[in-house]
């Protein structure tokens, strides 16, 4: 068997893409635990409150908590989109393999539908799962999972193919070894680099499509929020400079943006 990398190139604890995914898993796990007030209690009859000791992002468009509602709006975007890209990474990786192997019809056909789907825009899509089953979170997840699959499968099928022509590839199906064999100690380990930076490129596409869709209404619903729902909900508090619209916006940017620049820069020192 021949691997690409040593077994510590596979396992980047120390690089900074999984030390900001480690992150931002954390947060969302934790968030709603240390949150300081309940999600959807009224905290001050002021709304649109500064900045202060009591409330460190101020108080929202009803006079909520900002704080506790942005730990619970990341909390959700960032489960919501990690479930929905590991169910879209993985059935791209396993077709994209399985058409890379079987190649002839089998790899025409799904070639063929997956740029079908890729073909339309991701928040027409989105739009159009949403207006047809509802709003709710599993029509969400199982939405941005279809949508992404098929950029998951041409990557995949793209190094996959590259692979099932080495050498190494041949001797182990002469060795009469099986499909499973192939892929799971032949193939994968050998594209395990450029499918994590695929797998946190989607995570990030999620992200976007999640937020765009709430922020248009036709996301997570009340009492549920997310960072695109508390940006709308809140789009008032602009003309005071409220920290309500500020805060959840610029998380929004520095967890998509931060993470597409880390991908990138280790994308450019490999």
């Amino acid at each position: 068997m021949m691997l690409s990398r040593p077994l510590h190139r596979l396992l980047p604890l120390r690089q900074t893409p999984v030390l900001l995914a480690l992150f931002w898993l954390l947060l969302a796990v934790t968030g709603p635990l240390i949150a300081p007030c309940p999600p959807g209690e009224v905290v001050s009859s002021t709304v649109f409150a500064p900045i202060s000791s009591t409330h460190l992002l101020g108080t929202d468009y009803l006079g909520r908590d900002v704080l506790t509602r942005l730990l619970f709006g990341t909390s959700s975007t960032v489960l919501l989109c990690a479930v929905a890209t590991v169910l879209a990474c993985g059935a791209g990786t396993f077709l994209g393999i399985m058409a890379a192997l079987k190649q002839g019809l089998t790899d025409t056909l799904l070639s063929r539908f997956m740029d079908g789907v890729i073909s339309i825009p991701s928040l027409l899509s989105g739009l159009v799962a949403v207006a047809t089953f509802g709003s709710s979170v599993p029509v969400l997840v199982l939405a941005m999972a279809c949508i992404y699959m098929p950029g998951s499968y041409r990557t995949s099928r793209m190094l996959a193919l590259s692979i099932v022509r080495k050498d190494f590839i041949l001797s182990a199906r002469m060795r009469g070894e099986k499909t499973g064999y192939l892929v799971l100690r032949e193939i994968l380990p050998n594209m395990t680099g450029p499918v994590l930076a695929d797998v946190g490129l989607r995570f990030i596409y999620a992200v976007r499509l999640l937020s765009n869709l709430s922020f248009l209404g036709v996301g997570l619903q009340p009492p549920q929020t997310d960072l695109g729902s508390l940006t709308r909900e809140n789009l008032l508090g602009l003309v005071y400079g409220a920290p309500a619209v500020i805060a959840p916006a610029l998380t929004i940017a520095i967890l998509t943006v931060g993470l597409n620049l880390a991908l990138d820069g280790k994308g450019q020192r490999q």
